[in-house]
């Protein structure tokens, strides 16, 4: 039986050529690039035989039209949506918007909007508003199921997107947050648009537990326009970990995903542990590209385009399966911690233990 390929199965002559970007500074400026881009399709149409959230989604009103995304406003019963899979460290999930106009080309929260009869291909396109998040929280976050579990903000879908600027619908939810004792609370983001809510994020600090998390896939400004088209730049990002760690306040980042074959290089994982270890960061971990077939459906042609010498690998590795080779997955691990180790940081802040899933509970799905 053949050996399955390993990191340098990617890191030899296939090793996709990034062309003028490599002569680039190392973080220039990215330009937005939406509003030179087709315009979006028409909003989704109301239809009685749809169900649940496509009903919802399918009535839901026209907020707002630019930089070639349509802006809906959700209504919505809960904002704190109860996790109870095994593989998540966490209780509660938070994401006060469905859709995401970073665009990130792996992304795996595509398939959400299939729950809502729209393509994947749509996720940054169609961006839907929970309504009243303020208020939803002030009720649900009183709970006596919330307290002592932790609330994880921004895991299907980036809770500073350009959305929240118009809405600010994190904003209402982290107010509330900011008037309770005792909570547990991370927040995940590519976005340096966190530093908004710094008077509110110490304010959190200073009651509960929290934590940030800013995603950071790779040092090359090139390379990260192309992956994530509308996120901020890789340098903004971890500035807000020093300024986020300057105050105080727990910070790291998370390389997620590590890409095969493209944000893999030695070379490149060491600047980002470095950059860590420069800007404070408590911790520096790492998972490996999951690609569910929404997100392959996106994907896959993005790298016969960009990056055609790694389409087959890819699809050797994905077609069958979202998870690459466990082989693979294996020496990642071991690269990152050995990187932890040289430059002494931490895997992941320490959260609540969680309570196992009682025998026959359904999972929920945390959205």
């Amino acid at each position: 039986m053949a050996t399955l390929p390993t990191i340098r199965a990617f890191a030899s002559s296939d090793e996709p050529e990034h062309g003028a970007n490599e002569s680039l500074p190392l973080f220039p400026p990215v330009p937005c690039h939406r509003d030179t881009e087709r315009p979006a399709p028409s909003p989704p149409e109301p239809a009685a035989d749809r169900v649940g959230i496509a009903r919802l989604a399918a009535s839901s009103a026209l907020a707002d039209s630019k930089r070639g995304a349509e802006y809906f406003i959700l209504p919505a019963r809960s904002i704190l949506n109860r996790c109870d899979s095994e593989r998540v460290p966490f209780t509660w999930t938070v994401n006060p918007y469905r859709g995401c106009e970073f665009g990130c080309k792996y992304c795996y929260a595509r398939y959400t909007h299939e729950y809502m009869e729209l393509d994947g291909g749509e996720f940054e396109r169609k961006i839907f508003v929970k309504e009243d998040a303020g208020p939803l929280a002030a009720r649900e976050l009183r709970s006596n199921a919330v307290r002592g579990k932790h609330i994880a903000i921004g895991t299907a879908t980036d809770p500073y997107q350009p959305a929240e600027r118009d809405f600010g619908a994190t904003r209402a939810i982290l107010e509330e947050m900011a008037e309770i004792e005792g909570l547990s609370v991370s927040i995940t983001t590519k976005s340096d648009q966190v530093l908004r809510d710094m008077d509110l994020l110490k304010r959190i600090h200073e009651r509960s537990q929290l934590s940030v998390n800013l995603s950071v896939t790779t040092p090359r400004p090139g390379l990260a326009r192309l992956l994530e088209p509308r996120a901020p730049r890789p340098d903004l990002r971890i500035g807000t970990v020093r300024a986020l760690r300057q105050a105080g306040i727990a910070a790291g980042i998370l390389v997620m995903p590590v890409l095969p074959g493209l944000t893999d290089r030695t070379a490149d994982l060491e600047v980002l542990a470095r950059a860590a270890r420069d800007a404070g960061a408590c911790w520096f971990a790492a998972n490996v590209l999951f690609l569910m077939p929404a997100s392959r459906k996106q994907f896959f042609p993005f790298l016969a385009e960009k990056f055609p010498r790694l389409a087959a690998r890819y699809r050797d590795w994905y077609e069958r399966s979202g998870y690459a080779p466990e082989s693979y997955r294996a020496e990642i691990a071991a690269r990152f911690a050995g990187l932890r180790s040289k430059y002494g940081l931490d895997t992941r802040p320490e959260l609540p233990e969680r309570p196992s899933m009682h025998a026959g509970e359904q999972l929920a799905l945390a959205l």
